[in-house]
Order: C-alpha cells, then sequence, then structure tokens
C-alpha cells in the first residue's frame, strides 16, 4: 500500500495546525485561529481536489532505506526536507520545519482505525501529574525532584485491539468450614468440607489489548481505564501535533491476552459469591468465550523520559484521565532508615507483649 503525506494548515494564515486536547478543536498556534475537526477535514479534501484538477505529482510516496527495510524516508510537503521514520510511524513532525506530517497511506482501507480517543490532557498537565506522582514518596531520594530534569515529552497515540465476547463459566471449589471449641481438657479443631459448584454467563465489551511491541504491556495496563465511552470516529486530523504509531501486533496475536483477561474477570466475579466459609480452593475450572469481536482504535498516551545520576527513568501518562504509571528511583539510605524504623518498632512491640504476658502469668 502507497503511503500518502497529509499536513494540516490553517485556512487562514497557512500555519501547521494541530490538535488541542484543551479545546477539542484544531487551533493554530501563529494566528489563534480555532477550527472544528470536522471543517478542517473539509477544508483539506476541497484543497486536495484542487491540487488535483491542477497537477499529476504524487508528493506522498515513500521510500525504503537500502538494506533496512523497518525504516523509510519521505519528502516534507511544507519545506521539502526528508522525514525518515520507521514502518510503523503513523503520524510525527518535520525535524526541520516542525510541522505535523501524517502518512495517510498506513492509516487507511484495511489499516485505518475504527475509532479514537483524543487527548484531554495537555503537556502541562502531564508534566503536573509527574510531580504530583512525586510527593509523598517516603524512600524517593529528596533531591531527585530537583536534579532530574524532563529530556523528552511526547503525546503519542498508542494501537489498541479492542475485544468483545460473552465469557460462559464452570467453577468447582472446595470450602472449608472450620471450629474450635476447648472442653475441660483439650482443645478441639473439627473441619468441615464442602462441595460448591458456580457457574454463569457474563458479557464484555471493550477488553483492550495494545498492539505495539515498544510499549511494555504491564505498564501500558497501570494506566487503564480509558473511557471508550468518549471515542470518536476516527479521523486524520486527531492526529495532528501529535505522534501516533501503527500496530505491530496483530488482533490475532492479541488474543490469548484478552480472552486471558476476560477469563481472570469472570473468574473473579464468579468466587465473589462464594462466602461463608474460612478457606476456599479451586478445583476445576472451565471458562469459554465466544461471540468474539475485535476493533482498532487509537488511544491517548503521553511518554514522558527523565535522567537522574546517568539513568533513564520513563513514565507514561493516560492522555484521557492523568493517571499516571512508571518506575522511582530508591534512596539506599532512606531504605536503611526506615527499615531499622519497622524493625525497631517490631521489637519494641514484643517485649511489651512479653512483659504483658509475664505480668498476667504472675497474677
Amino acid at each position: 500500500m502507497e503511503d500518502r503525506l497529509e499536513q494540516f494548515k490553517c485556512p487562514h494564515c497557512g500555519a501547521g495546525i494541530e490538535f488541542s486536547g484543551e479545546t477539542q478543536e484544531m487551533k493554530c498556534d501563529f494566528c489563534g485561529a480555532e477550527i472544528s475537526v470536522d471543517e478542517i477535514i473539509e477544508y483539506l479534501d476541497a484543497e486536495t481536489d484542487a491540487k488535483q484538477r491542477v497537477s499529476g505529482w504524487n508528493k506522498g510516496e515513500g521510500q525504503h532505506f537500502d538494506g533496512e527495510s523497518d525504516l523509510n524516508v519521505f519528502s516534507c510537503p511544507s519545506c521539502g526536507g526528508e522525514i525518515v521514520c520507521e514502518a510503523t510511524t503513523v503520524a510525527t513532525a518535520c525535524p526541520y520545519c516542525d510541522n505535523p506530517v501524517i502518512m495517510k497511506g498506513r492509516v487507511s482501507g484495511d489499516l485505518m482505525p475504527d475509532c479514537v480517543i483524543p487527548f484531554r490532557i495537555t503537556k502541562e498537565q502531564a508534566k503536573d501529574a509527574l510531580r504530583r506522582h512525586y510527593k509523598n514518596k517516603t524512600l524517593l531520594p529528596k533531591v531527585f525532584a530537583d536534579e532530574n530534569h524532563i529530556d523528552e515529552v511526547k503525546g503519542i497515540y498508542v494501537p489498541f485491539w479492542l475485544f468483545d465476547g460473552d465469557a460462559d463459566v464452570s467453577i468447582r471449589y472446595e470450602g472449608i468450614r472450620t471450629r474450635v471449641w476447648r472442653d475441660s481438657e483439650y482443645e478441639n479443631t473439627a473441619r468441615s468440607h464442602y462441595l460448591i459448584l458456580r457457574s454463569g454467563g457474563l458479557g464484555f465489551d471493550n477488553v483492550p489489548v495494545d498492539g505495539s511491541k515498544k510499549m511494555e504491556n504491564n505498564l501500558i495496563e497501570s494506566i487503564e481505564p480509558f473511557d471508550f465511552s468518549e471515542a470518536v470516529d476516527f479521523k486524520t486530523a486527531y492526529l495532528s501535533g501529535f505522534f501516533a504509531d501503527r500496530y505491530d501486533e496483530s488482533s490475532d496475536d492479541c488474543i490469548s491476552r484478552a480472552e486471558q483477561r476476560m477469563e481472570n474477570t469472570a473468574e473473579d466475579q464468579i468466587r465473589n459469591t462464594v462466602v461463608g466459609y474460612d478457606s476456599v480452593t479451586v478445583k476445576k475450572k472451565a471458562v469459554f468465550v465466544h461471540n468474539g469481536r475485535v476493533r482498532y482504535a487509537l488511544c491517548p498516551v503521553w511518554i514522558l523520559n527523565t535522567k537522574w545520576k546517568d539513568r533513564s527513568y520513563r513514565f507514561i501518562v493516560n492522555g484521557q484521565n492523568g493517571r499516571i504509571a512508571g518506575d522511582l528511583p530508591m534512596s539506599k539510605s532512606l531504605y536503611r532508615k526506615w527499615f531499622a524504623g519497622i524493625f525497631a518498632a517490631g521489637t519494641a512491640i514484643i517485649t511489651l507483649l512479653t512483659l504483658l504476658i509475664r505480668f498476667l502469668g504472675a497474677k
């Protein structure tokens, strides 16, 4: 499939125009104009039709590097500079004129997403979320927040597969109830064993599984959930001003992860109906997922990279609700003090209990 470059220009001044998560409209930073997504799409379509009537040139054809099939080079429609990107890149920016560029051929036909959740969290709000993430972290080095600096903040649309389906669940448990009593000589224990059968069905909508190999699964799952009631029909205008990747893991590759998430949720829901026992053990289970349906979506994520003491730290922020995930450094000296405090407190409690037992025994 042929890649065709697309850029969004302000109808008033011709400068590059980007989608604003704050206003949910296209905004020109040069002249301040704000235009709805539908209006900018209509303007772009009319402009493209006019160009096609005048010229037969195709400026959006990408060329592969020799020996590097995962890289492509394009000519920027604004300044003519060369843009080098990976084969999965959908949206980026020209390194010379900084205008947003979209590889339209990579989001058309069978590759077109069914929906997109537009960014709502701005870049500054993402930075604020990181600063709040630092607070109340007992073992965080005190100088980390002051000495580290954010090297890069990148808004990227991450490809997701959304799975719908029904799960039929059948589980056999063993439940145990324990009764303890004392007589004049002994402490007695009786355990009663019960066979517990549970079965039922659950329906699932929009179970998300990211389709990008670059994104760590456990990290991206940590910033869920996304509210898919806010998803809109896909339009390339939403990508303007952000980065975007095309999936490099197919829906077939992700089915097992989706089914596992459905199974785990179904098991938890069924387990919550088993009450009144001292212990419950699963003896046999069967989960059958059927009536499956899959859709392709793009979800907004801010990626923040920061360095401290020559080590890189990566954080990601949900571009819809501001939820954040990422690893923080730990101060060894603070950890030793914290552990010593816990140990001292534990020792004090044990000493107090020992003295109390002796006192009661003496009486």
